[in-house]
């Protein structure tokens, strides 16, 4: 077995350890330019990395990628890491599910020390940077590296190389219903798509929107002037307008009996704090028998 690679120290982000560019961590310990030499590594001791984000693996580019390494083998290590029962892929989940694919027993890699929440991080960005996520993939990515990195809207912004307004939007997209996210895992519908949905408080008129806008084929633009109308079209909440006698009523009830008094259409409520004050009330409207 290789030499393992030092171990980065615990608690240290990989923006501290390596500096912001993981495209460029990744390509480094891959090319092995600096830390350590590739080794085989059975194929049945692997298993995958078990935050990565990515859950939908296009399976026509699967192939096509078996095809590659059946005839030309894998130029590119995987970075894997060792676990209680053999190894956990950091990076290179579709060329290890490709030499699957393939049969191959054993595939090169390269062997690295990480600790969970490092694995955890560079598995998401990794993807991430490198646009291999869906938007729902994406999305869930943001949320676990807040939730268990402890990042904020801007850290995340600067770590994904994203806008924070890009960011708080993919976010977004978890308030949908989840059948519409499965829709938009499944690529049926884009983010633009979707986007405008999420300003609609209805969870069933979500549902049957993003149906119509598959049935109908309709485009982004299509889709936000759809949902605008429907905003436009919503009727104005009615101001109700008291009858001013009742009001009168009420304000004349409430100084004679020093206590809240609301009249409304053939009711009457009085308010009281305690006994004595119901009792002091009753005597008021003569209620109390001497």
């Amino acid at each position: 077995m290789a030499k393992k690679a030092k171990r980065p120290a615990l608690g240290q982000g990989l923006e501290n350890i390596f500096g912001d560019g993981i495209e460029d961590l990744i390509s480094n310990i891959e090319e092995s330019s600096s830390l350590q030499s590739s080794t085989q590594i059975p194929i049945s001791s692997i298993r995958p990395n078990p935050y990565q984000p990515r859950k939908v693996f296009d399976e026509k580019a699967l192939a096509e990628l078996a095809a590659s390494i059946e005839e030309h083998g894998i130029f590119t290590p995987l970075l894997l890491r060792q676990s209680v029962q053999g190894y956990e892929i950091i990076a290179g989940e579709r060329r290890f599910r490709a030499a699957k694919k393939v049969g191959l027993d054993s595939v090169p890699a390269i062997i690295v020390d990480f600790n969970d929440e490092q694995m955890m991080e560079i598995a998401i960005l990794e993807n991430v940077q490198r646009e291999d996520l869906n938007a729902i993939e994406e999305a869930n990515a943001y949320k676990n590296l807040m939730d268990r990195l402890g990042y904020t809207q801007e850290i995340l912004a600067k770590r994904v190389g994203k806008s924070r307004e890009y960011c708080a939007n993919v976010l977004r997209l978890l308030k949908l219903p989840l059948e519409v996210q499965d829709m938009v895992s499944k690529g049926k519908l884009s983010l633009g798509h979707v986007r405008p949905l999420i300003t609609l408080a209805d969870e069933d008129m979500i549902i049957e929107i993003a149906k119509k806008i598959i049935e109908q084929k309709m485009s982004v633009r299509e889709v936000e002037r759809y949902v605008k109308q429907l905003h436009e079209d919503k009727p104005p909440k009615k101001v109700k307008v008291k009858d001013p006698n009742l009001t009168n009523v009420e304000n004349y009830m409430e100084q004679r009996l020093q206590t809240k008094v609301t009249v409304e259409n053939k009711k009457i409520t009085i308010r009281y704090n305690d006994v004595d004050d119901l009792n002091r009330i009753l005597e008021l409207l003569n209620c109390i028998e001497e």
